[in-house]
């Protein structure tokens, strides 16, 4: 069994509130949801314009996790109104854990 973490940090682009925010952040994270893995929004909720995208996953084979991770990058980075700034990614056997 693998599990695979993928943290990316974007910068928003006009967003000058916090309900301005969630509502870009939002339907990314839905979108990110059809493809059945797990996602958060983190970082700090003061920053208007940055946001940090948990995503995770669950497989038995880990090019399945490796495959999922970067479908999830690309659709992340394809997004118009976000520029993804980093994106830091860790798949691990559960026997490492």
């Amino acid at each position: 069994m693998f599990l695979g973490v993928l943290e990316a940090d974007v910068l928003l682009g006009a967003v000058s509130s916090l309900k301005h925010k969630r509502a870009v952040i939002r339907p990314v994270l839905a979108r990110l949801r059809r493809l059945d893995v797990a996602v958060a929004e983190g970082g700090d909720p003061d920053l208007h314009r940055r946001a940090t995208i948990g995503v995770s996953t669950v497989s038995g084979e880990s090019a399945r996790v490796v495959e999922v991770l970067d479908t999830c990058e690309r659709l992340v980075a394809g997004e118009p109104e976000l520029e993804l700034l980093s994106v830091r990614r860790r798949v691990v056997s559960v026997d490492d854990l």
